[in-house]
């Protein structure tokens, strides 16, 4: 008999990702034979019952694996559902891909950003993307106001505190100038919240638009605003990504 931990099963299964699979079993909605799930729970797929809120979870086969590339447009929400009733990064997928449960976005682009996001049901792949240790690098095209000078820009690079604790070094590039806007790219290794906004308006230039242009190989390229394509074989292997693959194009 071979077993996994539990919350390795859910998000194998694409109920969630690991950590939001670990909230579910300590909150005690995850029952295994009947039995209230404890995190570190061992369990065999094929043999035990495992169910959320009353409901049966077992598959009968394997989900399908989705790894997608959407183009986020600005005012659209990085969250599987919005009690307000505003537009969702899953309200964008054509209807083939939205009837795949589990499907949900891989990190985050506030709403007044656009660009590159990644979404899957494969929980593993959005914890390996999401851990720290891997430190996917991202590339933003950022409009900010005025023309930051060469000092200004070395700072960015060295590392700014934000709440006390020093950004990671970034690749900062002054693209181009027009007028009182400048154009630049960043490249980051980290990913706190908001951070090329707050550390702007720190610098004194506040970013006036933002987009993702591409995650570690995955590049926006041509992909038109609220448009999505599955990611190649070749994409998920430069992502270094070791799981099981199947169900990418």
């Amino acid at each position: 008999m071979t077993t996994e931990r539990l919350q390795k099963v859910l998000a194998h299964w694409g109920v969630a990702s690991r950590r939001h699979a670990e909230l579910l079993i300590r909150s005690g909605q995850v029952f295994v034979n009947g039995q209230r799930a404890q995190l570190g729970d061992k369990v065999d797929p094929t043999r035990d019952r495992i169910e959320y809120k009353g409901q049966p979870l077992n598959p009968p086969r394997p989900p399908q694996r989705l790894y997608l590339l959407l183009h986020k447009p600005r005012g659209v929400l990085c969250t599987c559902h919005d009690p307000q009733g505003r537009t969702t990064v899953l309200d964008l997928l054509p209807p083939t891909y939205q009837r795949v449960g589990g499907v949900h976005p891989v990190g985050r682009l506030d709403a007044d950003s656009s660009g590159a996001l990644l979404l899957t049901n494969d929980g593993a792949f959005t914890y390996y993307l999401s851990h720290p240790r891997h430190h996917i690098p991202k590339t933003y095209r950022v409009w900010v106001q005025g023309q930051p000078p060469e000092r200004v820009l070395q700072r960015w690079r060295q590392g700014v505190p934000l709440e006390g604790v020093m950004t990671l070094p970034a690749v900062v590039k002054l693209l181009r100038s027009e007028g009182d806007r400048s154009l630049l790219e960043i490249i980051l290794q980290e990913g706190r919240n908001r951070q090329i906004r707050r550390v702007a308006d720190q610098l004194g230039h506040p970013v006036l638009a933002l987009q993702r242009i591409a995650i570690g190989p995955v590049h926006l390229g041509n992909l038109r605003p609220k448009a999505v394509r599955p990611l190649s074989r070749r994409e998920l292997a430069a992502l270094s990504y070791p799981a099981n693959r199947e169900g990418s194009a």
